[in-house]
């Protein structure tokens, strides 16, 4: 089996390469792989559209600007001050 025959027809390679590239850069050589890869498994192509999708998600719900937008209540703000000072007249 020639080079590109065993690229052409490894997915697990190239579900790797899809990770890697997802968190990492790829090397000429390993886009070359997957660009062959890809362009005929329509299995792997849809393993990387749903593979991006879920980091994009993972992204947004870890983003910065979404922890910083999470406030505590008034309410419970308030009620948690009243236990505490509770706590602290008991001693």
């Amino acid at each position: 089996m020639d080079e590109l025959t065993k690229i052409a027809y490894n997915c697990r390679k190239a579900t790797h390469l899809i990770e890697k590239k997802l968190i990492d850069h790829l090397t000429l050589r390993e886009k070359l792989e997957l660009k062959i890869h890809l362009a005929g498994c329509s299995v792997c192509r849809v393993f990387e559209q749903q593979s991006t999708l879920i980091n994009k998600m993972v992204r947004d719900l870890f983003h910065p600007e979404k922890i910083t937008e999470l406030k505590l209540d008034e309410e419970y703000k308030k009620q948690m001050q009243e236990r505490i000072e509770e706590k602290l007249n008991k001693h």
